[in-house]
């Protein structure tokens, strides 16, 4: 993994990791209201680092390299961490090895378990697809196999495809849809979704609070796989800041609630 930081190591510590296919620069338009603010750390996942190339290990390797940095930078303390998607995986198992100390984590569509074992294979190599053609079409085609995906997912995928290719994409997938989240330790957990993405994203958010009953679920109308962040950093940053100063009223936000 690599780790690039943002702003004042005095400041109260962020560390922000990206989903999967996609790089730390996702986080930029969020980095840029918030490192005034704060001593950002962005993750760079292996297997999709921009201009460098490189192999996805596994959730537990991309955990256990987190814990090791901030043990090793952080003196085992992180005040707030977010992961989007697959970065949210991995943040739940640095929250499930309990090695280091985060005051709040928001976990963002994180798949915390597993799929039917039939459906792993074919969802992996399609998703291995997707991003192929991201990656590869322009133009007419990319607004008949894309026009679904926000254009900043697709610029991303252009830009870590060449890191680990396909093989990231399909390892990836296959590690994050075949383990379970088996305990999450925590004082501040909080997980997101987005209604588009209910189908999946809901039983998530309900075995987490089967796992910790006191997590706090925020969903948000009509946002899709991400969307809140990409569409909406303002309101992310307004959502961060709530944990380093007063709380803002529940009329202060655009859009969720905390219901599921």
């Amino acid at each position: 993994m690599l780790f690039t930081t943002y702003g004042d190591s005095a400041r109260p510590s962020l560390l922000l990791i990206p989903g999967l296919g996609v790089s730390h620069e996702i986080f930029l338009p969020l980095i840029e209201r918030l490192k005034s603010e704060f001593f950002i750390v962005a993750a760079g996942i292996d297997g999709f680092l921009p201009g460098r190339e490189s192999r996805f290990t596994s959730v537990d390797d991309q955990a256990a390299q987190t814990i090791e940095y901030a043990q090793n930078q952080l003196d085992g303390h992180i005040d707030i961490a977010y992961g989007l998607s697959l970065g949210g995986k991995i943040l739940s198992r640095v929250l499930e090895r309990n090695e280091i100390v985060i005051d709040h984590a928001i976990l963002d569509a994180a798949p915390l378990l597993p799929l039917p074992r039939w459906c792993v294979d074919p969802i992996r190599y399609y998703q291995s697809f997707n991003v192929w053609t991201c990656y590869h079409w322009t133009g007419f085609w990319r607004f008949v196999f894309h026009s679904h995906y926000f254009d900043v997912l697709l610029d991303e995928c252009r830009k870590v495809w060449p890191s680990g290719k396909g093989k990231a994409v399909r390892d990836g997938y296959k590690d994050v849809y075949t383990n379970k989240l088996e305990s999450i330790h925590g004082s501040d957990i909080h997980y997101w979704y987005g209604t588009k993405e209910s189908f999946i994203a809901k039983p998530q958010a309900e075995h987490l609070l089967k796992l910790c009953p006191e997590a706090h679920i925020e969903v948000f109308p009509g946002m899709n796989h991400g969307q809140f962040l990409i569409d909406h950093p303002d309101d992310v940053a307004a959502r961060i800041d709530r944990f380093i100063g007063e709380p803002l009223p529940e009329d202060a936000y655009l859009y969720g609630n905390h219901r599921i």
